[in-house]
């Protein structure tokens, strides 16, 4: 602010500690939005541009470029450092160092804990650990005040995902679920992470709360209607895999769902 007025601007290059990057990773996309200065972040990944793929708010998404991830097109847009999944290809990942690109991998997390673990390590290699800081104890704090609502009576819970799937225990959102004083249903019936969850044995052993995530017919399928005793709600899919900000997201979407779930109403799809 100084200088301004005094002549032509000059663009000065990031300082070593202050990189540009490009995002590959859902994940981090919606990390890096929040702990970047957003002319720092060329590109998230073009799953964050999919309304179906998103894990962050989508006209925050659809601010910043979007890519495919291909060689080609990071190197296009000339980053100092590239975040990527720890899945991606060996090959992929040689190319871009090879050409002298940092490369950095976010796995999944899947404690609280961990999550906020991510964000401060991956603000702390972009640069911004006092960001970092500020996002995990956000991320802490939504978790503790979810605990510190929870309900007296924990409700049997279904979380019917995408797929008509389940998730386990040992989940970001099984714990999230836990905090929130609601019980795994599909859990005390020995089913794990990824189980197949069939509308027939939802009718037959239906639970007291039914979180909806996906939009396969079975999950919206009238019959549910003829289950008067288990309250139903809708539960956004693109709160379920992803750690850093989407953990703040879920932990309200969870409050919310248990101030709503009454003894003597039915709860509606919503």
């Amino acid at each position: 602010m100084a200088v301004a007025g005094c002549g032509p601007a000059t663009v000065q290059p990031p300082a070593p500690d202050a990189p540009t990057v490009v995002s590959l990773n859902p994940c981090s996309d919606a990390i890096l939005a929040e702990v970047l200065p957003p002319e720092r972040l060329l590109a998230v990944s073009h799953y964050s541009h999919d309304p179906q793929g998103t894990s962050m708010d989508l006209a925050l998404a659809r601010s910043f470029r979007a890519t495919g991830g291909t060689v080609e097109e990071v190197l296009a847009l000339d980053p100092d450092m590239v975040v990527g999944s720890v899945f991606m290809p060996p090959a992929t990942r040689a190319a871009l160092a090879d050409m002298g690109l940092r490369v950095e991998t976010l796995g999944i997390a899947s404690t609280v804990a961990e999550s906020q673990a991510q964000v401060r390590a991956l603000a702390a290699a972009v640069g911004e650990p006092e960001r970092g800081e500020a996002l995990a104890a956000r991320i802490g704090q939504a978790a503790a005040q979810l605990e510190q609502g929870r309900a007296r009576a924990a409700p049997a819970t279904v979380l019917w995902q995408p797929g008509g799937i389940v998730p386990g225990e040992d989940t970001l959102v099984g714990e999230l679920m836990h905090r929130a004083g609601l019980a795994s249903h599909t859990a005390a019936r020995g089913m794990h992470q990824a189980d197949y969850l069939s509308l027939e044995q939802v009718l037959a052993d239906p639970p007291a709360l039914l979180l909806v995530a996906g939009a396969e017919r079975a999950q919206r399928h009238p019959v549910l209607d003829a289950l008067p005793q288990t309250r139903r709600a809708a539960f956004d899919p693109s709160l379920l895999y992803c750690g850093g900000p989407s953990v703040i997201r879920a932990a309200a979407r969870l409050g919310e769902v248990r101030e709503g779930v009454s003894p003597h109403h039915g709860y509606a799809l919503r």
